[in-house]
């Protein structure tokens, strides 16, 4: 049976208004669909600095060439001008350095060697970043990749920041940070600082000596308390700092899963000094507790002086130049705890963990 609209029992206004309503619902349709496809056609294009528009000829050049090659293998790429060309997009990469072929992972899709002359150590840390690609990605590997091929002459250049073992490239950094870098972790130690004052007193006084956990540094009362060493817990100085060591697992920052991290006491006699040297990397800070500070007590970093205070804490990036001297009666004593940087993001951190791991 043929059913029409003139044997539905409607009211008057909905009868009257049907046609009206259904071309408005047309309308809208089209007008979406066009939308949609103006926002496809107008996006940018991966890789570039400056997100213009492509061409309408270009574009169209650019649909047939990649239909004529749908079926059958090209032989060659299509030649674009530099203005259309399109490259794989690599975080943080800028067009001044895609023009002179430095980009993050440039050697990497172009398969260039290892630089030859880099140390076995830098050729240790590329394959084990190569491994970590293998297993998971190259996603947000592009700083770490290109740290490892420019190290080489970083260790040649004389610099007031030059870390010895592994510089990310593009990291802003000062040699003091403020608290905000990492509030919740600073104000976590310095909460527990009277606690971890006591522990530390207690196991001084028993003595220093290496039988009882102690590391000596060198001349003039230079001793360390390690709790973590080279990301790995010391387990018998925990066991005397409980207090302490369940402070450092509730913090947020705290790197104690590679070797880049160490946490501990670290006692300074009075009238030593210690020379000018660099940290190992600029992924880190140290944040130094002080626990007890004579006024005449100083760290220079990068060129800037400052001191310790009683219940407060430094952060310091100790890949800049450093040197500490310490001409005042009394032991310096601080506890150290080596953090993130905070502009090293999660991917990095997971590859340098492995990459840095205690067990490769």
């Amino acid at each position: 049976m043929h059913w029409s609209m003139n044997t539905l029992l409607l009211p008057p206004y909905v009868e009257l208004g049907v046609h009206s309503l259904s071309g408005l619902l047309w309308t809208v349709l089209l007008l979406f669909l066009w939308h949609c496809y103006r926002m496809g056609s107008d996006l940018p294009i991966p890789g570039h600095a400056h997100a213009g528009k492509l061409k309408s000829g270009s574009r169209r050049s650019m649909m047939s060439r990649g239909g004529s090659c749908a079926g059958t293998k090209c032989s060659a790429r299509s030649k674009l001008s530099r203005s259309d060309q399109i490259t794989p997009f690599i975080s943080m990469e800028t067009e001044e350095d895609e023009e002179q072929g430095q980009g993050y992972l440039n050697p990497v899709l172009s398969h260039a060697l290892f630089p030859a002359q880099a140390s076995a150590e830098a050729k240790k840390l590329y394959a084990a970043l190569q491994e970590y690609a293998k297993r998971y990605s190259w996603v947000g590997m592009g700083r770490i990749h290109k740290g490892l091929r420019e190290q080489v002459r970083l260790n040649d250049l004389s610099a007031i920041q030059k870390p010895h073992l592994f510089f990310l490239p593009d990291v802003p950094s000062v040699p003091f940070f403020p608290r905000d870098a990492h509030r919740h972790d600073i104000e976590v130690l310095e909460a527990n600082y009277s606690v971890i004052l006591a522990e530390f007193k207690a196991v001084s006084q028993r003595g220093i000596d290496s039988k009882l956990g102690w590391t000596s540094l060198g001349p003039k009362g230079q001793a360390v308390f390690p709790l973590y060493s080279a990301g790995v817990s010391v387990a018998g100085n925990c066991r005397s700092c409980p207090c302490t060591y369940r402070t450092l697992l509730s913090l947020r920052t705290f790197i104690s899963s590679n070797s880049l991290g160490s946490a501990g006491f670290w006692l300074l006699g009075p009238g030593a000094t210690l020379g000018s040297s660099y940290g190992p990397t600029n992924t880190r800070l140290r944040c130094h507790l002080g626990l007890q500070t004579p006024p005449l007590c100083e760290l220079v970093v990068g060129g800037e002086p400052q001191c310790w205070s009683e219940g407060h804490c430094l952060l310091v990036d100790d890949s800049f130049l450093h040197t500490v001297s310490h001409k005042d009666a009394g032991p310096r004593v601080i506890l150290s705890v080596d953090v993130w940087h905070p502009n090293v993001a999660a991917a990095e951190r997971q590859a340098l963990d492995f990459m840095f791991s205690p067990d490769l």
